[in-house]
């Protein structure tokens, strides 16, 4: 956890409490919900010091700030780019492949002669749980289990 931040900036008790709360929750998590986690064991922990520090962490690369339709934005540890399904029943966050992404890119720029210089996908939808069981709703966003189902066509 020592390359958090980019070369250069401040290595912070403060930031680095923040950043070791985004792990601790597994990414997807709101600032509110960073807060309410560090009052756990910090409880004068200042909202506004999570706000700055999620601002450092994001600007160094660290995090990645994900806006997911409507709502707060949630906060991840940068991995590469990220693209997201979000289900809109329960928030559930579903991970996009990046050579699906690629695939697009490339596709505007050999048939549109459009060179994309930053992709940013999101996919709003429903997903299989939700359109089992009608009106489930979560507490918390979570992370999708990624399965591939056979006969899954592609719509192209």
């Amino acid at each position: 956890m020592t390359e958090m931040l980019a070369p250069g900036m401040r290595r912070t008790a403060q930031r680095t409490m923040v950043y070791n709360t985004i792990v601790r929750l597994g990414g997807h998590c709101t600032a509110d919900e960073i807060t309410a986690e560090l009052h756990v064991t910090q409880p004068r922990f200042p909202r506004s010091t999570v706000y700055r520090s999620l601002e450092a962490l994001t600007a160094s690369g660290s995090v990645y700030a994900a806006h997911l339709g409507d709502g707060p934005t949630h906060y991840e540890l940068a991995s590469g780019d990220h693209h997201h399904a979000v289900c809109q029943m329960c928030g559930g966050v579903l991970h996009i492949e990046e050579e699906l992404v690629s695939t697009l890119e490339t596709h505007l720029e050999g048939l549109h002669r459009f060179k994309p210089t930053h992709t940013e996908v999101l996919v709003v939808g429903v997903c299989e749980t939700c359109s089992r069981t009608p009106g489930r709703k979560s507490v918390r966003r979570h992370t999708l289990e990624h399965v591939h189902h056979a006969g899954g066509g592609s719509g192209s």
